[in-house]
């Protein structure tokens, strides 16, 4: 599989502690984007950060252990593939925010 070139990002803002149907949210949308065969997903776990609500600030630290950190989950493929993928996201997707971007490809594989 070649990306390189002209693509897209999908960005996906989640709280860590959001599930479906019993599944983290963030663990189910890279298994759903696996089985759309994307070029790959990548989550990253934030160490601060506030949501829509704006009611708390949520921070990691030692003394504060709790599983409501920020994640950010990044999916990168053709736009075509992004675009068919989005439907799936919807149906797993109760809040959040999800951002599009173009993006340059410059290497991708080994």
């Amino acid at each position: 599989m070649s990306i390189k070139g002209e693509a897209k990002l999908l960005r996906i803002f989640v709280s860590e502690d959001e599930k479906f149907e019993g599944r983290p949210v963030y663990e189910t949308i890279v298994i759903k984007a696996k089985e759309a065969n994307l070029a790959g997903a990548t989550v990253l776990r934030g160490i601060m950060g506030f949501g829509m609500s704006g009611a708390a600030i949520h921070s990691a630290k030692l003394l504060d252990m709790n599983n409501k950190l920020p994640l950010v989950i990044e999916i990168t493929d053709k736009e075509e593939k992004i675009d068919l993928f989005l439907p799936e996201l919807d149906k797993v997707l109760k809040s959040g925010l999800v951002t599009l971007e173009k993006v340059q490809v410059i290497k991708y594989g080994k």
